[in-house]
């Protein structure tokens, strides 16, 4: 919303000295959002006047129209000779005031006037138009032609109200008032503690039997319509300038003066009007829904086909506007001459429900200045007023007569009422207001207010957002300052902090970290074709994904099952950057649908759920649990003076798998696996035990060459995915810090022979289990295969670390321990001590 502060100043008696920087640190601090204060004229300079044109020469011989004028400018330029001026405007003839700019001025944009010679002539200043002015486009196209009444020689700084300041505030969708002057003015005044001059405070009359009959169908969309009559205007009457001005300064283009009064006091007040071509309508004004399908054409000519939830506005034929939002074209204002123009108006002030008005603008994809307003709440009981201020203007600036009849529809409802303690703003705050200082700044946002220690408060009719105790809170806090509120940390109870859950996630995120991963965050959305890419197939519980009714993007409609495909894009759009070694994580969630969720049921917005809505709504929820994924490519060591370095490979993408479960306490079971995305030969399942049964968490490995190609990823691209959800499952709880002993450490090596077909895993728990509690740790440090071993079999290395808590362990023991295990692996997987 634009504030011209001269136009401010009407209602407001700010100090002469108050500049509209002043006025925007005293308007931020009650809560408004100023963004900017234009200087409207900042750096024009005089002589800028009225003048009349005297003779106009058309030059020949150019390109484009050129015309050599005389003008009378008056004693303006010294002499009183008429001014010669070289001008290629083409819209003002011998006759007509306009306005010139006279060697030595300087126009808005530092452009400094001086006579020079061009076309073959000498130009003593320019016959200036609008835009030179910094005024904005004023629909002629070209230069200003005057109202004939003005003389010449008349500054036109003044005549045009050049130099001013205007605010641009950003209204909030709660503050539908200060989308006016009126509603800006009560804040000024109250920012500056001085009195209001109102401009609705109008004498109206009383509605009567003779006003133009009115039939409300839809009393919940339309609980008030006004409807007033002016006859016998002059379709040849223009805008004022100062009418003008004003539009222009608050951001609005001149139209025809009916039109432009209707803008005027829609800025004024904040109540949008629309005026009727009284010929042209035929019958009693209705307002309804309409019917599904009906066509209607708005002012801008576009020809709409009406849904049954629009309410629009009809005579006897059908549609003659889009209610709250634009005017039909079949009873559109006309300007254009005496036998053509609009000489009876009929002027509509209604007010209609929020929620249809703002649903027709956007299903029409038609926002306008009344959409606006009664989108975010207008004030009801302006509407008589604001119908009677465009009679008013009217009668006043087209010589029209105001019909006697007044027609006003109301649907009767009651004030709304607050009840709260005193000191319930102080609460909300945490500051000491007082009664009398809560009372205080309640009136004078338009409250009455009633009571001691519990008041009761009637909200004005102008602020449709103060529906509750805390609204009224916020009001007083926000009045008396938000600067002035101390700050303070809360206190939690002892003993209260993360849980072991949010505790686990944090640890695997700085655990990734640190291992060199960077965390990526992406949009938690996917398509079936990106499914589709990743090589997984229908069937696969992947597929089955949740479909969003209003997606951000219809290339991406549903929710994620897996966390690959935003992170595969965020690593290809890195390399595409030129950023070749990568390595990437994310946490989150992803949603995998059952299909034995409940449909939820869409609940009313005009009260709070209950217990068993709530509970409802959660079991229509997919179950969502919490993933991890890392994907990485390129250099997983750089090379360099200390060595060559190494390519990211599939183990690497294992080792960050391990890196998170030990931060659970878990120790992953590792098992080769065949699951898209990755390539068959380089997969591995992920096995952690939980509650005792061997559970799957995850995959790692090389992703499919068919993935990489698809999504254009580079060569031998790794990624890995766990459920950290099971992962904590199998966890036992809080990490236990090592214990360090202070005895030494057997080792003991050991060579297996097995079947090729036989896992590496099996092996290994295997030896596990024969070892006993001496075992320390087990690790394969080489796979052997070859000739000597036979077609078929390898060959696993393993070192073996025994230790006792409490002595040190002599030969025999280790070597006791080492044989066990070796006889369990070769009872369970058929393994022999290589070289027996």
């Amino acid at each position: 919303m634009r504030i011209p502060l001269s136009w401010l100043r009407e209602y407001v008696d700010l100090p002469a000295t108050e500049t509209g920087r002043d006025l925007q640190e005293k308007l931020v601090a009650t809560g408004l959002e100023v963004e900017t204060v234009e200087q409207l004229g900042a750096g024009l300079k005089g002589p800028l006047v009225v003048g009349q044109v005297l003779t106009i020469e058309e030059l020949e011989g150019f390109k484009k129209p050129i015309r050599f004028c005389t003008v009378d400018v008056g004693q303006a330029n010294g002499t009183g000779e008429p001014q010669e001026i070289v001008c290629g405007a083409r819209n003002f003839a011998v006759g007509d005031k306009v306005v010139v700019v006279l060697p030595g001025a300087v126009l808005p944009g530092d452009f400094a006037i001086a006579a020079r010679k061009t076309y073959g002539r000498t130009s003593h200043g320019m016959i200036c138009s609008g835009d030179e002015l910094g005024m904005g486009d004023d629909g002629s196209g070209g230069i200003i032609v005057l109202p004939p009444e003005h003389e010449v020689g008349t500054d036109a700084i003044e005549l045009l109200q050049l130099v001013d300041e205007v605010l641009d505030i950003a209204v909030t969708a709660n503050r539908g008032d200060c989308l006016s002057l009126r509603g800006v003015a009560r804040e000024a005044a109250i920012a500056y503690g001085l009195p209001l001059r109102d401009p609705a405070l109008l004498d109206v009359p009383a509605p009567n039997s003779k006003g133009y009959p009115v039939q409300i169908s839809d009393p919940a969309g339309c609980d008030r319509f006004t409807a007033r009559t002016v006859t016998g205007l002059d379709p040849e009457a223009r805008s004022p300038i100062w009418l003008q001005r004003r539009l222009q300064k608050a951001g609005m283009r001149p139209i025809s003066l009916a039109v432009d009064i209707t803008n005027y006091v829609m800025l004024e007040l904040g109540q949008p009007l629309h005026a009727y071509d009284r010929s042209l309508v035929h019958g009693t004004i209705g307002v309804r829904r309409a019917e599904q399908g009906e066509k209607f054409t708005t002012l801008d000519g576009a020809k709409r086909v009406l849904d049954a939830e629009d309410l629009v506005i009809t005579d006897d034929r059908g549609p003659i506007g889009l209610a709250g939002v634009m005017g039909g074209a079949n009873t559109e204002i006309a300007d254009h001459g005496a036998d053509a123009g609009t000489t009876d108006v009929v002027i509509e002030a209604a007010h209609f429900d929020p929620v249809p008005i703002a649903r027709t603008a956007r299903r029409h994809k038609l926002s306008s200045e009344a959409s606006k307003r009664f989108e975010r709440g207008v004030d009801p009981e302006a509407a008589s007023a604001a119908a009677q201020r465009t009679v008013d203007l009217l009668v006043l600036l087209a010589g029209g007569t105001a019909d006697p009849g007044v027609t006003e529809v109301i649907a009767p409802s009651a004030p709304h009422t607050i009840t709260l303690p005193a000191n319930h703003p102080d609460k909300v705050a945490g500051v000491t207001y007082g009664r009398e200082t809560v009372v205080r700044r309640l009136q004078e946002v338009g409250c009455d207010v009633y009571g001691q220690d519990k008041l009761t408060v009637t909200v004005p009719s102008w602020r449709p957002d103060l529906t509750e105790a805390n609204d009224l809170a916020e009001e007083v806090i926000r009045l008396e300052g938000y600067e002035n509120l101390p700050s303070t940390l809360p206190r939690p109870p002892a003993g209260r902090g993360l849980t072991e859950r949010q505790r686990l996630h944090r640890r695997v995120g700085r655990a990734l970290a640190g291992a060199g991963y960077v965390e990526a965050l992406n949009y938690p959305f996917i398509s079936d074709e990106t499914l589709g890419k990743l090589g997984i197939e229908e069937g696969d519980p992947r597929r089955t994904t949740v479909k969003l009714v209003n997606p951000l993007s219809d290339e991406e409609p549903a929710l994620r099952t897996t966390l690959l495909p935003g992170l595969l894009e965020a690593l290809r759009r890195n390399d595409g950057r030129g950023s070749h070694d990568l390595a990437l994580f994310e946490t989150g969630l992803v949603f995998r649908p059952t299909g034995d969720e409940p449909q939820a049921v869409r609940l009313p917005v005009d009260r709070r759920p209950t217990d068993e809505e709530i509970a409802g709504l959660d079991a229509a929820l997919p179950p969502q649990p919490r993933h991890a994924a890392v994907v990485l490519t390129g250099a997983r060591e750089q090379a360099g003076w200390w060595g060559n370095g190494r390519p990211a490979d599939w183990a690497d993408a294992v080792e960050a798998a391990r890196t998170l479960a030990r931060e659970a306490g878990v120790e992953l079971i590792v098992r080769g696996d065949q699951h898209a995305p990755w390539h068959p030969g380089r997969c591995a399942a992920l096995f952690a035990v939980v509650d005792g049964v061997e559970t799957l968490v995850g995959h790692a490995g090389e992703l499919h060459p068919r993935v990489i190609k698809a999504l254009h990823l580079p060569e031998r691209s790794c990624a890995m995915e766990v459920d950290l959800d099971r992962v904590e499952r199998a966890g036992t709880g809080a990490l236990q810090a090592p214990r360090i002993s202070t005895f030494p450490v057997a080792t003991q090596d050991v060579a297996l022979v097995v079947d090729a077909s036989v896992p590496a895993a099996d092996v290994e728990q295997a030896l596990r289990e024969g070892a006993g509690e001496l075992l320390e740790s087990l690790r394969l440090f080489d796979v052997f295969t070859g000739e000597q071993l036979g077609e078929g079999r390898k060959s696993l290395a393993y070192a073996l670390r025994f230790r006792a808590a409490d002595r040190t362990l002599t030969v025999d023991e280790a070597s006791a321990a080492r044989d066990a295990a070796v006889a369990l692996a070769a009872e369970r997987t058929g393994a022999v001590l290589r070289g027996a």
